[in-house]
């Protein structure tokens, strides 16, 4: 396998090993695409890395899914393969590598079908999360990591700069959005995982989507947006925009607010931190500003092959950062049935301080409309 392939692997079984658990099976998904490269199809036949505490990792596909597996990263570098045909036990082909083992880990991520399916078969295994064992690794990431997370964010800012063509007084939410996921693969993704469009009252709601609003002149739109790379990282940046003339003088209050709160958490935020203590010192900046009511969300959420993954910045988690954690902060002040902002970026912790990948101005842009 390729070196860092096999570093991941070797951690894996290490914590394995300390945990006392004999092997792990990890099926299709972001885990199974951190440890071997494959971007596995989440079929009903039955795709597994299976890793035994210690020994060679294996590979379980369906015979019809063999040569896009024998393409994949591991498998490319040696990783074994074994196939199974439509009318095999593929369960049994999974297990029997595992031979023996009492204790035996799956992802998180896991089809209840499938976990059901193998506690059923095998009730003398002892079948647990596999939760922390690959969190824990998946949270640091490394350099090529980081650089992954640098291309997206770069080609999510490239989309960022291009707003002005998309948002125009009379046009609607979902049109916009159209025009703004085709631009998330122009720019560099080859999917728009997700885009939010929340003009005026809709901006108030974190998770609005979009609709069949129309822009009217002078709202403030919301711009949540996000893509997956080739490599299966992820973006995820946000923006708030007025359109088509000046927003209200209440809007600028509180929007230089939240701008004064994202830059202290940016500034506070570095390895030996805890990750509820990023939370607060935004939360403290919004509070103190006389709208610590209207940011109803935590801070931020780690990102890489996932969207959201760990480490969560919200109250509550003690975690310690340490540097290579790659996360959102993104407070925001939300005005229900006005208007709201946020400002996200994602950044990634370096040996003293934290660097931001994102890099378009966090100033409320005025676009022509």
């Amino acid at each position: 396998m390729t070196a860092d392939l096999a570093s991941r692997i070797q951690r894996v079984q290490g914590a394995l090993a300390d945990a006392t658990i004999d092997g792990l099976i990890v099926t299709p998904g972001s885990d199974l695409r951190y440890l071997t490269g494959y971007d596995a199809k989440a079929l009903e036949r039955l795709t597994a890395l299976v890793l035994p505490q210690a020994g060679d990792p294996v590979l379980v596909v369906p015979a019809l899914e063999v040569a896009e597996a024998k393409r994949s990263p591991a498998a490319l570098a040696g990783m074994d393969i074994v196939t199974h045909e439509e009318t095999d036990d593929a369960y049994a082909v999974a297990t029997a590598i595992l031979s023996g083992a009492g204790r035996v880990a799956v992802d998180d991520h896991m089809w209840a079908q499938r976990l059901l399916t193998l506690q059923a078969a095998y009730v003398d295994v002892t079948w647990r999360a596999a939760g922390r064992l690959l969190t824990d690794l998946r949270m640091r990431k490394a350099p090529d990591e980081v650089a992954s997370l640098q291309h997206a964010g770069a080609a999510i800012d490239r989309v960022h700069r291009r707003m002005g063509e998309f948002l125009k007084v009379g046009r609607t939410e979902r049109e916009a959005a159209t025009l703004i996921a085709d631009a998330i693969v122009a720019e560099g993704h080859v999917a728009a995982d997700f885009v939010i469009v929340g003009s005026g009252p809709n901006g108030a709601s974190p998770h609005h989507g979009v609709s069949e609003r129309e822009i009217e002149s002078g709202d403030t739109v919301v711009i949540d947006i996000g893509g997956s790379t080739q490599e299966g990282y992820r973006s995820d940046c946000t923006r708030t925009y007025a359109v088509g003339a000046e927003p209200p003088a209440e809007v600028t209050e509180y929007y230089e607010i939240l701008r004064d709160a994202q830059r202290a958490q940016c500034d506070y935020a570095r390895p030996g931190v805890t990750a509820e203590s990023v939370d607060r010192v935004g939360r403290t900046v919004i509070r103190e500003g006389g709208f610590g009511d209207y940011f109803v969300h935590r801070t931020g959420h780690g990102i890489g092959l996932e969207t959201h993954e760990e480490p969560y910045i919200v109250e509550g988690n003690q975690l310690v950062l340490e540097a290579g954690m790659a996360f959102s902060i993104e407070p925001g002040i939300y005005l229900p049935g006005r208007h709201g902002a946020r400002i996200e970026d994602i950044v990634v912790t370096t040996d003293d301080g934290l660097d931001r990948l994102n890099t378009t101005t966090r100033a409320l842009t005025v676009l022509a409309g």
